[in-house]
């Protein structure tokens, strides 16, 4: 569940966050969650899915990493092989939240940075400090908060475009069988994808009502991210043949 606090100088003002990728550093994901303000920089390195919470029944658009839990295909000893990495990743350990402060009489929401203390990145001793000597924040910080900003608007949009796609019966499941060139086999199940045969019939209104909400760019972006699919396969057949060698 991990140990998330509301972040501030005093109680944590020699706290450091470890940026270097890493396996033992939470980055060995199979997929995390993006939003379709992401999807033009995601569609040029991964493939855009959506996968359906077994708890909770929503759908969410997730970068698919690997092929199974625990194998990022882009992640090495020398670290990501992309130059891209997802936000809801870079943003580890931090979280955003809200808090109600009284302003002149009248409650008022404001969203907080918070951060999992016992998140592997964070550390006394190595990383990027988050606080000046004497008070303040660091650049590292307030850049940290913008991500957070972004983030909580993107994953906003993502539930009307989601909404979107159902509502237009746009999402459907998907089994997604990768062969390789040893014989293995791995099977996907529990992913959606674009029903493209749906969207070509879709009427011109519905059409104009999914572009208006920016909805229908991001549909052609996971779309067209799919071909991605063959280099990961690529990628695995190649650490096959390393390992037989």
């Amino acid at each position: 569940m991990g140990n998330h606090v509301l972040l501030n100088s005093i109680e944590h003002k020699d706290l450091r966050v470890i940026t270097r990728p890493g396996a033992d550093l939470g980055d060995n994901l199979w997929f995390t969650p993006t939003f379709p303000q992401e999807f033009r920089a995601i569609q040029a390195h991964y493939p855009i899915f959506f996968y359906k919470d077994p708890v909770s029944g929503q759908f969410h658009p997730v970068a698919l990493f690997g092929f199974r839990r625990d194998d990022n295909l882009f992640l090495t000893e020398q670290g990501w092989t992309s130059s891209y990495i997802p936000l809801t990743l870079r943003r580890q350990p931090f979280l955003i939240g809200q808090q109600t402060v009284q302003e002149d009489g009248m409650s008022v929401h404001q969203r907080v940075v918070h951060i999992d203390l016992d998140h592997p990145r964070v550390s006394q001793t190595e990383g990027e400090p988050l606080f000046q000597p004497y008070g303040g924040n660091t650049p590292f910080l307030d850049e940290v908060a913008e991500m957070l900003e972004v983030i909580h608007e993107g994953l906003a949009d993502s539930e009307t475009f989601i909404e979107s796609l159902l509502a237009q019966e746009l999402l459907e499941p998907m089994t997604l069988e990768v062969g390789l060139d040893n014989g293995d086999r791995h099977q996907m199940i529990g992913f959606y994808a674009i029903n493209e045969s749906r969207l070509a019939e879709l009427p011109a209104t519905a059409l104009e009502a999914l572009h208006q909400r920016g909805h229908l760019q991001a549909i052609y972006m996971a779309l067209a991210s799919q071909s991605r699919v063959r280099e990961m396969m690529a990628v695995v057949n190649a650490r096959q043949t390393e390992s037989a060698a």
